[in-house]
Parts: C-alpha cells; structure tokens; sequence
C-alpha cells in the first residue's frame, strides 16, 4: 500500500515539472523595437503582435542613454510620468515578463517618452 502512495507522489511530482516546462516553453521572447532596439517612436512597433501573460520583452538600449520604466497605470503612461511605484531598469539588456492584463514603459530621460518612446501592451491570459 506505502508503495502505491510513493509511485502516485512520484507521477504527480513528474507531471507538475512536465506542465511547468510545458508553460516555459510557451513563453515569447520580444525585441522590443526590432534591430534598432528601445529607441524614439517605436510606440508602434506592438502592432500586429500578440503578446500573452509570461511573455518576455528584451529591451536593448546604450545604458547611459536611456532607461525603461514599468508604470502600473494609463495616466502615468499617458502623461509619461514615472510614478513611485514605477520599477526602474537602467541595464541596457533589460528582460521583462508580461502580466496578464495591461503593461506600460516608458523611458523617463527628459523628453524621451514625449518622442514616441514609450509602448503600451495588453497581454492576454496564458495558454495551457
């Protein structure tokens, strides 16, 4: 009887690590930008993509140059005001996850964000 409990532990512990490599391997990887990177105007560059929750964007920038700030609200994005809440990536070769719902960057160097860098994405629930 202690054996079977052990086999069914054992099938259920494969089976988890068999769905949560299964949602790894789901997820995108996005160049926000494309081959020019983060940079001015690329406010379009979300269209025709669909973006889902778990989703990575890869923002390529020269670090002294820029920054990509998360902003949790439309207003904030609207008006490119980086907030307190905001969370601040200042690498050059920053990864972010999409949540599932709305997801604002801008980067916040005087300016920037006014000149079209700046992108809005809503990503839709994750496939299982």
């Amino acid at each position: 009887m202690a054996e079977g409990r052990g086999s069914a532990m054992a099938f259920t512990l494969l089976l988890c690590l068999f769905f949560m490599h299964c949602e790894m391997a789901q997820a995108k990887y996005y160049f926000v930008g494309g081959s020019k990177g983060w940079t001015f105007n690329v406010t379009n560059w979300t269209k025709g993509k669909t973006f889902r929750a778990g989703d990575v964007l890869v923002f390529n920038y020269p670090a002294m140059a820029h920054n990509v700030v998360a902003l949790k609200n439309r207003v904030a994005y609207n008006w490119c005001l980086k907030t307190r809440d905001a969370k601040v990536y200042q690498t050059g070769k920053d990864r972010i996850r999409l949540v599932e719902g709305y997801n604002y960057f801008i980067c916040s160097y005087p300016g920037h964000c006014r000149a079209g860098m700046k992108i809005a994405i809503k990503a839709r629930k994750k496939l299982l």
